[in-house]
């Protein structure tokens, strides 16, 4: 046989066969499709041999290892060339299956997998995409669950922030008072600012009293009897709340040159804790000569009780829920905490001619030969705080009407001690407002901490308003009434559940509230308005108003004309003529 050589074993082969990479007809590896892939995608473990259920037995911080959140799962990134093309169009078959399924997600309390944030990649062992929390696991209160609970000790029942906020209506609370074109805005500070100013200021001293007190009913301290709730009543007294330059007593004091500042207790508090307002409120500013005077315009809503003003979910404003007015809307819930508030001051003291406590004048606001309601039991005192700096060449004081509601007396000395009387209401735990507290008529006995630790997250503003008007007046003790509704949809009946008290220094210390911040505040305001009229002029009288913005942590502080809001007192007069005829 004659040799082969080298050039007829080449000339023998296929031409299709060459050498080389296989051509763009030809895609197929071994029976597999080649996928395109770039040099930064990672690949992840080739193999992985950890069990997804044995490390879900683990407890606690095992429960999860450290590189578990790390770990992707092999062929997330494959081309979609791996996939099995359907060969005929399977959209018109459906499959009827009539069983349910032991195995369900869900969204919500009770387990299953809850997803937080957006953008979230994979599944059950993945880690969520930006902001991406997570909780894997069915069952409640799992051994190696990891979840985030932000309800402080609740169990695993974590709760949904953000949830579906861009289905939620907008809150564009309208402004306490109409701004007009005329006014001139001169100053405009953030509550971030108003939060970091600071002034140690002396105890104050009492200058004169007026009024006079009924003692307390201390039978209200006491848990009622279960099915013989107290009611609330509708009780007609004369009570006033006037405002600063149109107090007589003040006017004196002012004449006398008692002081440069003055003020009321509520209209002091509300600027004292403005940082923690959230609804719009105005404080009108009169400088007259050489005096500040504070004052409120008629029928302003800084005289409203506010319910749940700092809820996280607040009670929605009037329209947003299609209605056209809730007896849940803030309006109304204000107008009914005022009502409340009114009558509980009333009800809980023992109204004896023969036992109360008389002050050193008479009401200077009550006119027997006018009035036909019998007086209330109020207290007014008329304080003087020094709020001068070592750098100022004058004494600034300022002079504050601070009131009381009734008297106790002191059962270890026998001393009279003075007491403020309000009320906490509840009108609904199970509709949207309610800021997630808990039912007060099953768990107010049991856990009266968690439910007066949940009102100070709701209402921190509300509260911090009456413990700074109780240190104000030098009060001894504050009473915390808690009123809830009869029917949760009728605003009409109230019971009182109970009766909670507190010294309120330490109650300030409870709800972290710095009387320091209020007073730095208050000396802020006042030197910006003295620093505006630079020119003492007794006869001049310039106007402002001070306006917490409806929709964020913003006062501005306006230049108004002097008789700016003579037209509107005219027409409230007005109105309550109408009214009475």
């Amino acid at each position: 046989m004659a040799p082969i050589s080298v050039a007829d074993i080449v000339a023998s082969l296929p031409v299709e066969d060459t050498w080389g990479p296989a051509t763009s007809t030809d895609n197929m590896l071994g029976g597999v499709p080649y996928a395109p892939f770039s040099k930064g995608d990672k690949l992840g473990r080739m193999a992985d041999w950890t069990s997804e259920n044995k490390d879900r037995d683990r407890t606690g911080r095992q429960g999860y290892n450290r590189n578990y959140r790390d770990q992707q799962v092999y062929g997330a990134g494959a081309s979609s060339l791996f996939n099995i093309q359907a060969a005929e169009d399977e959209s018109s078959f459906s499959v009827v299956d009539n069983t349910r399924s032991s195995t369900k997600r869900t969204f919500g309390r009770g387990g299953g997998t809850i997803f937080r944030g957006r953008a979230q990649r994979g599944g059950m062992g993945q880690r969520g995409g930006r902001a991406g929390f997570q909780r894997v696991g069915a069952g409640r209160g799992q051994a190696g669950d990891r979840y985030y609970d932000n309800r402080g000790g609740r169990g695993n029942r974590g709760r949904r922030f953000g949830w579906k906020d861009y289905d939620k209506p907008q809150r564009n609370r309208e402004s306490s008072v109409n701004i007009r074109p005329e006014w001139t805005m001169l100053e405009e500070v953030d509550f971030s600012r108003l939060s970091k100013l600071n002034l140690e200021i002396p105890e104050g001293e009492d200058l004169d009293s007026y009024g006079f007190l009924y003692y307390y009913d201390r039978s209200y301290d006491k848990a009622p009897v279960k099915n013989a709730e107290r009611r609330l009543q509708a009780l007609d007294r004369a009570a006033y709340n006037v405002t600063t330059s149109q107090d007589p007593i003040i006017q004196d004091l002012a004449e006398k040159d008692e002081a440069t500042v003055f003020a009321s207790s509520d209209i002091l508090s509300m600027l004292m804790c403005a940082p923690r307002s959230v609804y719009s409120w105005d404080i009108v500013i009169t400088h007259h000569g050489n005096k500040i005077y504070f004052d409120k315009r008629e029928g302003a809503s800084i005289d409203l009780v506010t319910v749940n003003e700092n809820a996280v979910d607040a009670p929605l404003e009037t329209g947003d829920s299609g209605k056209a007015e809730s007896i849940n809307s803030p309006n109304q819930l204000a107008m009914e905490a005022t009502f409340i508030n009114h009558n509980f001051a009333l009800q809980t003291v023992v109204e004896n001619q023969n036992a109360k406590v008389e002050f050193n004048h008479a009401n200077p606001f009550y006119n027997a030969t006018e009035e036909t309601e019998p007086l209330a039991s109020k207290g007014y005192k008329y304080r003087r705080f020094d709020l001068s700096l070592e750098a100022d060449e004058q004494p600034l004081n300022l002079i504050v009407r601070a009131e009381v509601d009734a008297v106790m007396k002191n059962p270890v000395t026998g001393d009279d001690q003075h007491l403020v009387l309000k009320a906490l209401n509840e009108f609904d735990p199970k509709a949207q407002g309610s800021g997630g507290a808990l039912d007060w008529r099953t768990k107010l006995a049991s856990q009266r901490g968690a439910v007066v630790a949940t009102e100070m997250k709701n209402n921190s503003s509300k509260l911090a308003r009456w413990t700074t008007q109780a240190i104000l007046a030098k009060a001894d003790g504050m009473k915390l009434g808690f009123i809830s509704r009869a029917n949760p949809r009728s605003a009409a009946a109230h019971v009182v559940l109970g009766v909670v008290g507190y010294k309120p220094r330490e109650f300030a210390s409870q709800m972290n509230l710095n009387l320091g911040n209020g007073w730095g505040i208050v000396r802020t305001v006042v030197d910006r308005i003295r620093a505006l009229d630079a020119e003492e002029d007794p006869n001049k009288i310039s106007k402002y108003i001070l306006v917490k913005d409806p929709n964020k942590p913003v006062i501005r502080l306006y230049s108004v004309p002097a008789n700016a809001f003579e037209e509107d007192e005219e027409g409230a007069e007005e109105k309550e003529k109408e009214d009475e005829e």
